[in-house]
């Protein structure tokens, strides 16, 4: 396990390197979306001429084609899909202007149930998404502002912004996404995936608006970027492995997340995770594990290590009894997770905590969370809270390592 590991720390090094490099000499044909009939005042739906434009350089017989989102203009756009399988693998998105949703759910031009995404990029094999700081607007204050429950109680979820799916080899820099109905950028069923130099904002109160949420998605590398928003900066779903997350300022918002993990009985698998190098501004959480009451699977063989905590609340920790007070049917009561968590190693956590305790590991009685290593964490709390206890280590054998013994931590197996 430690060869495997190691040769994954060392791929976090050069990976952002890889395929970075453009070929210069290639044809790159522009198509540029005004071309093709949009008019970029704020007002008029473009959404058929980007659909036009993509299409155009999709087809595309050049080695780099460019579809063009020009400067000094605002696009609106209804949900759109830009779909492959495309000619080029190495076609380019530039996006200069800015892009906005439909403030008004009725102008979103689809029932809600249908209305899953807004912007979606799928079945791909080298794409470039760049901007010059472009920002794209959800305009989600009504949606956040609207029950998810519909007539019959059932609860149909805000629509994410950004989403891509079934990609290969995908480069996403210098975007500014804001106020997304859900989630801002979502990566799901894709591999060498590169985020970089994103700005992630919505107000502190709009619900599940997390930042980047991954899922069932290998090697992915997201870097160098700020995010803040109502709920995870990231957020980590079942099937992600090779992942990579690395000078991220977080804040406000929930933290990072592994999980949740195993809701409704699912089974879910998260491993081989480096998170490096982060900074928690007034968050609730910072690092976070978190399992399903009655789920299955693993979080494995994962890293937190150069974290800062400004005054988040809960700066480490790890729940395996999870259940949403919101989602209170979807919990198995009667049942404890059986999601393993093993092989967690936090090195130099710093910075101090809002909260009563600093270290939380609430554990299952049936896979209880092993082989935890705390080295180089100091944590001073504003508060003292009544279970807190001296120190996280060698508590029933399950966590091990050097901790500052001024650290108030709540361990329960």
């Amino acid at each position: 396990m430690k060869g495997l590991l190691a040769s994954f720390l060392l791929l976090t090094l050069v990976a952002p390197l890889i395929g970075a490099n453009k070929n210069s000499n290639s044809s790159n044909t522009t198509y540029n979306v005004l071309d093709f009939g949009a008019v970029g005042d704020g007002s008029a739906d473009d959404s058929q001429a980007f659909k036009e434009a993509w299409q155009a350089s999709c087809m595309s017989s050049d080695d780099s084609p460019i579809m063009l989102i020009p400067n000094g203009k605002t696009f609106l756009l209804r949900p759109v899909t830009f779909s492959g399988g495309c000619k080029s693998n190495n076609i380019h998105v530039q996006i200069n202007g800015n892009i906005i949703a439909p403030s008004e759910h009725s102008q979103w031009g689809c029932y809600e149930t249908d209305c899953d995404h807004w912007i979606t990029f799928a079945n791909l094999d080298g794409l470039y998404i760049d901007g010059s700081n472009a920002i794209i607007d959800g305009q989600g204050s009504k949606w956040w502002s609207r029950s998810c429950q519909d007539e019959n109680n059932v609860c149909h979820m805000r629509p994410n912004a950004f989403f891509l799916e079934h990609a290969n080899n995908v480069h996403i820099k210098n975007l500014n996404f804001m106020n997304s109905p859900g989630m801002h950028l979502i990566i799901e069923r894709s591999t060498w995936v590169y985020v970089s130099n994103v700005t992630i904002t919505a107000p502190q109160q709009s619900p599940n608006t997390d930042g980047i949420h991954i899922q069932e998605s290998t090697n992915v590398f997201i870097y160098n970027s700020s995010i803040g928003t109502g709920d995870d900066c990231i957020s980590i779903g079942g099937g992600t492995s090779y992942l990579n997350i690395s000078g991220i300022s977080c804040g406000p918002g929930h933290g990072i997340s592994i999980g949740s993990l195993g809701r409704e009985g699912r089974e879910e698998q998260v491993e081989y995770v480096h998170v490096s190098n982060i900074q928690f501004k007034k968050t609730s959480n910072g690092v976070r594990i978190k399992t399903w009451r009655g789920g299955k699977g693993y979080a494995r063989n994962i890293v937190f290590e150069q974290i800062v905590s400004h005054g988040a609340v809960l700066p480490i920790v790890i729940d395996q009894n999870y259940c949403d007070v919101n989602f209170k049917d979807l919990c198995v009561h009667n049942l404890k997770s059986a999601v393993q968590v093993s092989n967690i190693t936090y090195n130099n956590v710093y910075g101090t905590s809002d909260g009563e305790i600093a270290v939380k590991f609430d554990c299952s009685e049936v896979v209880s969370c092993t082989n935890i290593s705390l080295n180089n964490v100091n944590i001073p709390t504003t508060i003292k809270g009544e279970e807190t206890k001296s120190s996280c280590i060698n508590t029933h054998g399950r966590a091990r390592g050097e901790v500052v013994p001024m650290v108030p931590c709540l361990l329960r197996y």
